[in-house]
């Protein structure tokens, strides 16, 4: 591939929802947080080094009984309000948070992967961004 030497149509599309491919044996649940593995399929946000949050499901998807992507899930990123573990603070605001299961977020990174930014903290959540 060379650099650009003339205009080119770029294909766009808008950056807020995806679709993953489930992974086997896995229900993903809506409003939930979502992850990609190590393999690329959707999961559950759980306690894991290895994940990386995508976003808030927007529809239940069961693939309990299915292979590697044998359903999709719709995700949606932006920012949502999840569970606080009891540990997020104002003091955290703008730092990472933690991913403790699918619907709840915490301070505490050891063993666990980042959900998204803090952007808030109500009496009944936090709100990140993912």
């Amino acid at each position: 591939m060379t650099a650009l030497a003339k205009d080119r149509n770029t294909p766009m599309r808008e950056g807020d929802q995806f679709v993953y491919g489930v992974a086997a044996s896995t229900t993903i649940y809506a409003g939930s947080l979502v992850c990609v593995g190590a393999t690329g399929y959707a999961v559950p946000g759980s306690v894991a080094t290895t994940l990386k949050a995508v976003g808030r499901a927007e529809e239940q998807v069961d693939n309990s009984a299915g292979a590697d992507g044998a359903k999709t899930v719709t995700v949606r990123r932006g920012t949502f309000k999840f569970a606080n573990a009891g540990d997020v603070t104002i003091a955290h605001l703008e730092a990472d948070v933690y991913i403790n299961d699918d619907q709840t977020v915490s301070s505490v990174s050891t063993g666990k992967s980042v959900a998204g930014k803090c952007v808030g903290v109500d009496s009944d959540g936090v709100w990140i961004k993912i």
